[in-house]
């Protein structure tokens, strides 16, 4: 068996052809296997990452049902909604885990008095950069897998997603196992499972980030609909290849 420091140098220096087989032999593999092969793989070196959308609960309930110990954390920028919070300790206490809460080496306060009050209305890229980007950066530095709840169906930027990648920015695998899930996938499983969820949905909107740059929706657009409305912007920067500015 390898050790587990190996593995670590291992994915360091994965190739391209590395992950085009494994994508070959998980080609029409389900979420379960993914993870399973995630744990054995990485260990307790790979985390789970939410934002407490429909995606994410559904594979933290996978790993719930399955007594797989990812880690999970979520990236609190201080700006989510109350519902979300909400949902973060309605999930815990439900699936008896516990989030790890990253955040922003700069506070609200600290970045309004270096960048302006609202950076989020003036330049929102920089805004995410400090308050997501970097803080993963940070927190996936002694990480090897990050496992992700990315869906080709989600919009057009992820449409050619891969359920395994190598992440340059942060140099870890990515593991995406809902990457061929339909947003009817998702929501079956939910209700199939009676589990819990972000009732903004209910409410207009299908994707839900920070309170500034999200907004109900109105019309019949893709699920990244309401981010950053009125805007050219449709990512905050951590699943890009290169999120430095």
């Amino acid at each position: 068996m390898t050790h587990q420091s190996e593995k670590y140098r291992f994915q360091l220096d994965i190739s391209e052809q590395d992950i085009a087989v494994m994508n070959e032999n998980f080609k029409d593999a389900d979420p379960a296997a993914l993870l399973e092969w995630a744990q054995n793989e990485f260990g307790q070196k790979s985390v789970l990452g939410t934002g407490f959308g429909p995606s994410g609960v559904v594979l933290m309930h996978h790993l719930h049902e399955l007594k797989i110990p990812i880690r999970v954390f979520c990236l609190d920028t201080g700006l989510l909604f109350g519902e979300t919070y909400e949902l973060w300790k309605t999930l815990e206490h439900r699936l008896d885990l516990t989030i790890e809460r990253v955040s922003p080496i700069l506070t609200l306060e600290g970045q309004k008095s270096k960048y302006g009050n609202e950076l989020w209305k003036s330049d929102a890229d920089q805004c995410c950069h400090i308050r997501k980007v970097l803080p993963l950066r940070k927190y996936l530095a002694n990480k090897s897998a990050w496992i992700t709840g990315l869906r080709r169906s989600q919009s057009e930027f992820r449409e050619k997603i891969d359920k395994i990648e190598w992440d340059a920015t942060n140099k870890v695998v990515k593991v995406n196992p809902l990457a061929d899930w339909s947003q009817e996938n998702v929501w079956w499983y939910i209700k199939e499972y009676d589990l819990p969820y972000n009732p903004l949905h209910d409410d207009g909107f299908p994707s839900i980030g920070c309170v500034p740059c999200t907004s109900k929706v109105f019309d019949d657009n893709d699920e990244r609909s309401g981010r950053w409305r009125n805007s050219a912007k449709t990512e905050c920067g951590i699943h890009l290849p290169d999120s430095d500015q």
